[in-house]
């Protein structure tokens, strides 16, 4: 049996002018990428200079229509702060309801509870 050193797993042949597994002759993959630079393009979503460009393009854009409508960033935050407040307030105001019914519910259901227990015992 003749002995491979290297073997493509599915079978077929390297690209032209490649040895098995990418590389290329003396070891260079022509493939080769910097993983850093195409990290950073897959996470910005482009490349850093056009993003900068169209989020400043944006800003600039979003900035004037909240001119326009008068809306200030001081405004956006105050309201922010607002609407965060009366959604805690209502979550405690959420459970003082909830804490009533409960005592309300225990009042009837634990003396119900305790009287089947006293009766099933005497059985």
């Amino acid at each position: 049996m003749s002995e491979q050193r290297f073997h493509r797993p599915f079978g077929g042949q390297a690209p032209h002018g490649q040895e098995p597994f990418g590389q290329g002759p003396g070891g260079y993959d022509p493939g080769y990428r910097d993983d850093r630079r195409s990290n950073l393009n897959r996470f910005l979503g482009g490349s850093p200079g056009a993003v900068l460009v169209r989020l400043v393009f944006l800003s600039l854009l979003v900035g004037a229509g909240m001119a326009m409508m008068g809306v200030t960033p001081g405004l956006l935050f105050a309201q922010a702060y607002e609407t965060i407040h009366s959604l805690i307030a209502l979550g405690f105001d959420t459970f003082h309801d909830a804490g009533r019914w409960f005592i309300a519910g225990a009042v009837v259901v634990v003396p119900l509870w305790f009287l089947s227990r006293v009766f099933a015992r005497s059985r």
